[in-house]
């Protein structure tokens, strides 16, 4: 008879191989869709990438596309806590736009782009996966607008054009840039468009409409 325990820690360490396998099953979707898009990324694909059967990606995602889905979910997260911790810094328009334009080099360089573009490509073709791409990129827009809230604040921009309106455009001229970027392979244009809201934003403050150019720096 086994003794007591042995059965739950059995489970314990079958539930970690488990996580594990799923873990290592996301970062081969994230890295067949980098090299061979939407349409290569095929369960055999991503299975030779995880160099594992790819029996095991129907047993633990039940689908291709649900595997992708969680796969554009890790991609996300990872953005999303790594630029939370930016944005905090951010408490001016100028620097807002510098952390925007650190982000989108970021972005364009780990691939992350090439992940999101490709996943809204095959929303084209594949019925249903068009919502749920939208819903995940819906969090952007709520985390773009309390970055404008945060740091426009009540200054003569930020009364005139609401936060969330402002977050909508935003994140759509983002996207835009990101998948033009993506399809030309040159991000000069894109950067510049950065550069060019830069000298805004310093027009902008030295106009005195940023309440952030009246907080001196030690106090944020």
């Amino acid at each position: 008879m086994a003794k007591a325990g042995v059965s739950s820690q059995l489970v314990r360490e079958g539930a970690g191989r488990s996580g594990a396998t799923k873990q290592i099953l996301v970062e081969a979707a994230i890295e067949t869709l980098k090299a061979k898009g939407f349409s290569g990324a095929s369960a055999r694909a991503i299975a030779d990438q995880a160099g594992c059967n790819q029996a095991l990606v129907f047993y633990h995602f039940g689908s291709v596309v649900n595997l992708l889905l969680a796969a554009l979910d890790d991609v996300s997260n990872s953005r999303f806590e790594r630029y939370s911790t930016a944005l905090d810094q951010a408490s001016t328009p100028t620097e807002l736009v510098d952390v925007a334009a650190d982000i989108f080099r970021k972005d364009l360089d780990a691939g992350y782009v090439t992940v999101l573009v490709e996943m809204i490509a095959g929303a084209s073709s594949i019925p249903g996966l068009g919502p749920e791409v939208s819903t995940r990129i819906a969090p952007w827009t709520q985390f773009a607008s309390r970055a404008i809230s945060a740091t426009l604040g009540d200054s003569g921009l930020g009364s005139m054009v609401p936060a969330s309106q402002a977050a909508y455009g935003i994140v759509a001229l983002y996207l835009g840039l990101e998948m033009l970027t993506h399809l030309d392979g040159d991000r000069a244009p894109a950067l510049a468009l950065f550069d060019h809201a830069r000298q805004l934003a310093v027009l902008f403050q030295n106009l005195g409409g940023s309440p952030g150019t009246t907080k001196p720096k030690e106090a944020r």
